[in-house]
């Protein structure tokens, strides 16, 4: 069995990222030997990373909480809205907290480090994200991530979900299938 996290970097009331990230843990539900679970990063709100907060009063509890499911998850999916071609201060902020040590023998980057990801993204704009996804790729790469190849943009967001926030674009729909699937099999294949 293997434990799955799936978030998105947008906490905005009908966010399609969201939705991306629901539909994705739909799908990672119907796979044998996956746990998979959705987190809301409204529910760990933490300040602005910084150095100086970290040395007085170390990580915040919702860092920790946030930084416990990481450690114990074998794998997580991200669905990033694009800000300014590139991630969300939410997300980004996130990831930053998490990937401080707690306890000086602490191993480095323990949330991410040998963890697969998979990441997504949707937008109403043509692009659906995409230039986002660079550098958060790249961002997972450098703190000891592995990244499965297949990727979603969902452009044109506003038309590929309905008003409840289900996907019904069957095109998409399918890409994601593949993404999850592939995240799920190489999760599997790595923590053998």
């Amino acid at each position: 069995m293997v434990k799955l996290l799936f978030l998105s970097g947008s906490i905005r009331t009908g966010s399609y990222n969201a939705s991306l990230a629901r539909e994705a843990v739909a799908i990672a539900g119907q796979i044998d030997g996956v746990d998979a679970d959705f987190i809301d990063l409204n529910d760990y709100p933490m300040p602005i990373y910084n150095g100086d907060l970290e040395a007085k009063s170390g990580l915040p509890d919702a860092a920790k909480a946030l930084k416990k499911l990481f450690i114990e998850a074998d794998g997580f999916f991200i669905a990033s809205p694009e800000y300014n071609s590139s991630i969300s201060p939410l997300l980004k902020n996130s990831l930053d907290w998490i990937s401080r040590k707690e306890k000086d023998d602490e191993p480095a980057l323990i949330a991410f480090s040998g963890k697969v990801a998979a990441i997504s993204a949707a937008s109403a704009g043509g692009f659906g994200g995409l230039r986002g996804l660079v550098p958060l790729r790249m961002m997972l790469g450098n703190i000891g991530v592995h990244l499965v190849p297949k990727q979603l943009a969902v452009s044109f967001a506003d038309k590929a979900f309905d008003e409840n926030g289900v996907l019904t674009d069957m095109q998409h729909k399918g890409n994601l299938k593949n993404v999850v699937e592939q995240l799920a099999d190489t999760t599997k294949k790595l923590k053998i």
